[in-house]
């Protein structure tokens, strides 16, 4: 006696007999129109080389904005570039929260500043120089007091003043 298992495998196979047939029947109007195929008994001879048709490399991607951000491009920015896509040299192309303050100097009555960068290299800040996000307002002996612009659309405050210590405080600011 067939259990239900092999009912529900023989109706599987039958549907797929069906479709299949199905498949054979709505194919079978679209070739009527053509000659039979030549059996392939010898190797089909390659056409000449000007005759073929050129191979078509696939096209690179490309975004188009329409006046939208690309959402591939990251919107925490890694230091900011110049419009011509080059990032400035020297102090004037670091952030305020790139500089390290290394050592002050004490020079013709006026203070200069040593800071670091993270490229490693050692830049020499006077009051008045400019950062990408900010200017140096003052040189003390403690560090530095420099006026960042905000890039905060939503904030009220348009500038606020961001101390650079030499030495580090025990919170690590």
């Amino acid at each position: 006696m067939p259990t239900t298992t092999d009912k529900t495998c023989g109706v599987v196979v039958a549907m797929l007999l069906v479709s299949s047939a199905l498949l054979a029947q709505s194919a079978a109007p679209a070739q009527a129109g053509k000659p039979p195929a030549p059996a392939a008994t010898a190797a089909p001879t390659p056409a000449p080389p000007s005759a073929q048709p050129a191979q078509s490399s696939p096209e690179a991607y490309t975004y188009d904005a329409d006046g939208r951000r690309d959402p591939f491009v990251s919107l925490v920015a890694h230091g900011v570039e110049s419009p011509s896509g080059k990032k400035s040299d020297g102090l004037a192309g670091l952030t305020t929260a790139e500089l390290m303050v290394k050592g002050i100097l004490h020079s013709r009555n006026s203070f200069i500043a040593l800071v670091a960068g993270p490229d490693g290299k050692t830049y020499q800040a006077h009051v008045n120089d400019r950062l990408v996000d900010g200017t140096i307002r003052s040189v003390t002996p403690q560090g530095l007091v420099i006026v960042q612009d905000v890039n905060d659309p939503l904030s009220l405050v348009k500038q606020r003043e961001v101390r650079k210590g030499l030495r580090a405080s025990e919170d690590g600011k």
